[in-house]
C-alpha cells in the first residue's frame, strides 16, 4: 500500500480522535453532548464530568493512532469504539443521524480510513511482502 495513504489515513483517524475530543468537549462543551449524557439521567455536574472525561480520553486516543498506528489491536480497539459511540446516538438520541455531519457519516467514514490501516499493517507483516 502506498506510504501516502497510509500516512493520510494515520493523520485524519488521529487527528479526528483529537478534534471531537478537545473542540466539542473541553475547549466548549457543545449542546449535543450535554444532551447526550443528560439522556442518561446523570445531573449536570456529573454530566458536565463525564462529557470531559470523554474529551481527554478521545484526546489520549487520538495520540496513540498517531505514534501506534501500526498497532492492529488498537485500530480494531478505535473501530468498536466507533462502531459503539455510532450505536449509542442511534439508541438515545436517534433524531441527531439525520443532521447535516452526522454520527453516520463520520464514524463510517474513519472506520473505512481504520480498514485501511488494518490493511496496511496486514500487508506490512506478510512474509510475502
Amino acid at each position: 500500500m502506498n506510504i501516502d495513504t497510509v500516512q493520510f489515513a494515520r493523520f485524519v483517524l488521529g487527528g479526528s480522535w483529537i478534534y471531537h475530543g478537545l473542540v466539542p468537549k473541553l475547549i466548549t462543551v457543545a449542546p449535543i453532548e450535554r444532551a447526550m449524557t443528560a439522556t442518561m439521567g446523570f445531573d449536570p455536574d456529573t454530566s458536565l464530568l463525564l462529557t470531559r472525561l470523554a474529551g481527554v480520553s478521545e484526546v489520549v486516543l487520538g495520540i496513540l493512532l498517531l505514534i501506534f498506528y501500526r498497532n492492529s489491536a488498537l485500530i480494531i480497539l478505535n473501530v468498536v469504539l466507533l462502531a459503539a459511540l455510532l450505536l449509542f446516538v442511534a439508541v438515545q438520541i436517534p433524531s441527531v443521524l439525520f443532521e447535516a455531519f452526522n454520527p453516520v457519516t463520520t464514524n463510517l467514514s474513519l472506520i473505512g480510513l481504520s480498514c485501511v490501516l488494518l490493511q496496511a499493517n496486514r500487508t506490512a507483516s506478510s512474509p510475502h511482502h
